[in-house]
């Protein structure tokens, strides 16, 4: 894949993609500049979505693959947990696994268990374990100290 980057000093902006096959890559692009920030990519049973961030519950790396999960939809996203950190620098998000993302401002419910984990109920009603390691900047986080 060929990228030709211009900068210009007067006129337009614009953007061509030019594509043979409609892969994953180029969706996400068209996807990023369709619908603008606070949006990802996704591919479901049924196709490509676009699926806004104040939406997703959490995202899991499954098989390292990696899923957002919403209260409608599970969508595969390219990427891994780290990019996404990276490039959403969100702090609605938590990293509370080695595995998981949490958006914690969907989180409806916590429960301190033993072994200093906690568990987190989401919006959907699903529970999901805060681990050991992350507890700590979890509780820092709910006070503010983040």
């Amino acid at each position: 894949m060929n990228i030709d980057i211009e900068k210009i000093t007067e006129g337009e902006e614009s953007i061509v993609i030019r594509y043979k096959e409609l892969s994953p890559t180029v969706s996400r692009i068209i996807g990023i500049l369709e619908s603008g920030e606070g949006k990802l990519w996704g591919r479901t049973d049924t196709g490509s979505v676009s699926i806004d961030l104040e939406d997703i519950l959490y995202l899991e790396t499954v098989d390292d693959k990696l899923f957002a999960y919403t209260a409608e939809v599970v969508a595969r996203i390219e990427g891994s947990l780290v990019s996404f950190m990276n490039e959403v620098k969100d702090e609605t998000f938590f990293r509370c696994s080695k595995s998981m993302i949490i958006n914690v401002g969907k989180v409806r419910a916590l429960k301190s268990l033993s072994s200093n984990r906690i568990d987190a109920t989401m919006e959907g009603g699903e529970h999901i374990m805060i681990s050991r390691r992350y507890a700590v900047d979890f509780r820092r986080l709910l006070k503010g100290e983040r």
